[in-house]
């Protein structure tokens, strides 16, 4: 698209960006806010590039009796000068946040793929696993080491039964 100036601007496609970057968050949010503001200021740059350039003052000198006004208005409508404004401290900006969202995109990326390794390892634990019903004593005390050391000191002290067992499992009965 080009701009009356004979620039010509980018065109962003805001979909793509979030999508193949696989942004999430704040990251999404902060990009949405820069979006909005983007559209504002162009909405507004094709309202103003629409807009009459010039001012008839031959016009309002014709119709108008204070000739005063009209002359003041005229010196300050031609000593006006638009500002001119760096762009390329918004350009860094821009550079800046989309490093900064590409860094951010990737580290939850590495974050996400070291998960999905763990639950898939777990996931092959569990599907491997043998049944309850055929783990013996030692596989137990192999699994959980500090098992076997509680339980030798439980015996020590007298004491047969883990704490709390008769209040959630009843009575231990011997058949």
């Amino acid at each position: 698209m080009a701009t009356s100036a004979g620039r010509t601007a980018l065109k962003i496609n805001w979909a793509q960006i979030t999508t193949s970057l696989g942004l999430k968050g704040q990251t999404v949010a902060s990009l949405q806010a820069f979006k909005k503001r983007n559209e504002d200021v162009r909405r507004k740059v094709a309202i103003l590039s629409e807009a009459p350039q010039e001012v008839d003052f031959s016009h309002y000198r014709a119709i108008l009796k204070n000739q005063a006004v009209v002359a003041e208005i005229e010196k300050a409508y031609s000593s006006f000068k638009p500002t001119t404004y760096d762009l390329n401290k918004q350009l860094k900006t821009i550079e800046t946040f989309e490093t900064e969202a590409i860094k951010n995109a990737e580290a939850t990326k590495g974050r996400v793929d070291m998960e999905l390794q763990e639950l898939e390892k777990t996931l092959k634990n569990i599907e491997e696993a043998r049944p309850f019903e055929d783990l013996t004593v030692d596989d137990v005390a192999k699994a959980g080491p500090d098992i076997d050391i509680r339980t030798t000191e439980m015996v020590s002290k007298g004491r047969w039964m883990p704490a709390g067992y008769k209040e959630k499992f009843g009575e231990l009965s011997i058949l």
